[in-house]
């Protein structure tokens, strides 16, 4: 006997949408997690899109190991390396140079995510700890407006 029920979740819509929240990383894992007890196709094709797609890595590997326990034949994907978005150091330059001169790691980090939520998610999660130090890093390497 599995723990998995073949029936899809009653809240399926609802997960849906949580998985496809590009702007909160939590959300996407709390997905996983529910639709990992569901061995239906709606569930298994969710969390492949986020085993291939997804930009946070823990969001990948969670979903792969939801797909192993349901036996499906998967491959976790490689992390990556470098840039996880792509002109990453032009978009924290945009919102510097949309700010006043003289701002807080908080005034920048609330800009940023109004600007670029998608980016602010990945980098915030992904680099967790150490997050406004690397903001702080990249700006200094930026040219000046």
């Amino acid at each position: 006997m599995s723990d998995f029920t073949a029936e899809p979740p009653a809240n399926i819509e609802e997960l849906k949408k949580l998985a496809g929240d590009k702007t909160n990383y939590k959300n996407r894992k709390s997905a996983v997690e529910a639709l990992g007890k569901h061995k239906c196709q709606q569930s298994k094709d969710i969390l492949w899109r986020l085993m291939i797609n997804d930009k946070v890595y823990a969001v990948q590997n969670a979903a792969f190991l939801k797909l192993q326990a349901f036996g499906e034949d998967v491959k976790l994907p490689r992390k990556k390396k470098g840039h996880l978005v792509k002109d990453i150091n032009k978009k924290l330059g945009r919102v510097r140079d949309s700010l006043n001169e003289e701002f807080t790691p908080e005034k920048f980090n609330e800009k940023f995510r109004a600007m670029y939520p998608e980016e602010f998610d990945i980098y915030s999660f992904e680099k967790s700890g150490k997050f406004n130090q690397w903001v702080d890093n990249v700006l200094k390497s930026l040219p000046k407006k």
